[in-house]
C-alpha cells in the first residue's frame, strides 16, 4: 500500500510543475487531461501527507518519552498524547486504504445509463419503465438531475429502449453496481389466469466520458440524418432532424431522435457514443485481468443476472452478494439505499 501511496505523491508533484509549464498550458487538451489527472489525486495524497506527519510525530514522542522515564508529570501527558496520535494514524491508514480500492478515476464522474427490455414481450418492456422510474425517484432523493437522451416505445408505453444521463456527486459511485439483468416475477396485468410470469431487463452504467477521455477523429464518423418517428399529431417531426452516428473502427452505432433540433440529436448523440468508446476501452482493459474482474462487485457484466424483484413475496434479492430486502415496494420507488449500500460493503471487503 506505501509503495503505492509514494508512487501517487511523486506523480502528484509531477502533475504540479506539469499544470505550471507554459507549454502544457498552451496546449489546453493536454493540460485539461493533467489537470483531471491531478484532481483525481487531490483527496488521497493529502490523507497521505497527514499519516506521514502523523508517523513522525509518534516517533519523536516515544524517543522522548524513552528519554524522560523519571519525570512522571511529563510521561503522563506524553502518554495521553501518544495514544490520541496512534489513534489518528490508525483512522488515516482506513481512510487511505478504502480511498486506494475505490477506483478513483471514475468515482467522481456522471454517468449514462441504458435500460433495455429483455425477455418477457411487453411485460419486459414495462419493467424496463419501472426501473427507469426507480432510478428517477433515487436521483430526486439524492438531488442529482436527469437527462432523457433517447427512448424507444412499445405500443403499451413500456420503454424498448430509454438512454439518460444522471449527473451529480457521487452518481457513479453509487449506480455502478446496477449494471446487468434485473429479473421480474409477478402476475402481469394481461395475465387472466394470474400466472406469475418471469420478464428482464438490462441496464448498463457507463461513465460519461470526455474529450480528453476518448478521441475520436471526423474521418471515423458516418453520421447519418432521418426523419424522426412518432404516433402523429401536432409535434410529429416533419423535418430531418433524427441523426445516426456510427463509429467505423469499432462499428459502435448510436441514434438520438428525441430533440427537435438536428443539432442537439447530434450533440446527445456523441456524448452517447464516447462514453460507449470509454466503457469498451474498460471492458477490453479488464479482461486482460482477470483475477482483478473476478474481485469486482460491480463488474457491469450486462449477461449476468444480479437482482430479482419479487413481487409475491415483495422482495428485492441481489444475487452477487446473496442479499435480500422484504421492502419491494419501496425499493421501486426509489428507496435504494439499504441495497446500494451493502452492495458498496461487499465490494470494499472483497477488494
Amino acid at each position: 500500500m506505501f509503495k503505492e501511496l509514494e508512487e501517487k505523491l511523486r506523480r502528484f508533484e509531477e502533475l504540479h510543475k506539469l499544470v505550471a509549464d507554459p507549454d502544457v498550458i498552451s496546449n489546453p487538451r493536454e493540460y485539461k487531461k493533467y489537470a483531471k489527472e491531478l484532481s483525481s489525486l487531490q483527496k488521497v495524497v493529502p490523507r497521505y501527507g497527514e499519516y506521514k506527519k502523523a508517523s513522525d510525530e509518534i516517533s519523536s514522542l516515544e524517543k522522548i518519552i524513552e528519554e524522560k522515564r523519571d519525570e512522571e508529570e511529563f510521561l503522563k501527558l506524553a502518554e495521553e498524547e501518544l495514544a490520541l496520535l496512534k489513534s489518528k494514524k490508525q483512522a488515516l491508514e482506513k481512510e487511505l486504504n478504502e480511498l486506494l480500492t475505490e477506483k478513483q478515476e471514475d468515482v467522481a464522474r456522471n454517468i449514462i445509463m441504458e435500460i433495455r427490455q429483455g425477455t418477457g414481450g411487453i411485460e419486459a418492456s414495462l419493467f424496463a419503465q419501472d426501473l427507469f422510474r426507480m432510478y428517477s425517484r433515487y436521483a430526486a432523493k439524492r438531488g442529482w438531475k436527469i437527462e432523457v437522451m433517447s427512448t424507444s416505445l412499445t405500443e403499451k408505453a413500456g420503454f424498448k429502449e430509454i438512454i439518460f444521463s444522471v449527473s451529480g456527486e457521487n452518481a457513479y459511485a453509487r449506480l455502478k453496481y446496477e449494471s446487468g439483468t434485473h429479473r421480474v416475477q409477478r402476475v402481469p396485468l394481461t395475465e387472466a389466469s394470474g400466472r406469475i410470469h418471469t420478464s428482464a431487463a438490462t441496464v448498463a452504467v457507463l461513465p460519461e466520458a470526455e474529450d480528453v477521455d476518448v478521441e475520436i477523429k471526423p474521418p471515423d464518423l458516418k453520421i447519418d440524418v432521418f426523419r424522426a418517428g412518432g404516433k402523429g399529431g401536432q409535434h410529429v417531426n416533419v423535418t430531418d432532424s433524427a441523426v445516426r452516428i456510427t463509429h467505423l473502427p469499432s462499428g459502435l452505432v448510436v441514434s438520438c431522435q428525441d430533440e427537435r433540433s438536428q443539432h442537439k440529436n447530434k450533440a446527445k448523440a456523441m456524448r452517447v457514443l464516447r462514453a460507449r468508446l470509454l466503457d469498451k476501452t474498460k471492458r477490453d482493459r479488464q479482461k486482460k485481468i482477470s483475477a482483478d474482474r473476478k474481485i469486482q462487485i460491480g463488474s457491469g457484466d450486462r449477461s449476468e443476472k444480479i437482482r430479482t424483484y419479487n413481487f409475491p413475496g415483495r422482495r428485492v434479492t441481489d444475487h452477487r452478494i446473496g442479499f435480500t430486502i422484504h421492502k419491494l415496494e419501496s425499493v421501486l420507488d426509489g428507496e435504494l439505499d439499504a441495497v446500494i449500500n451493502a452492495l458498496v460493503e461487499a465490494d470494499r471487503k472483497a477488494r
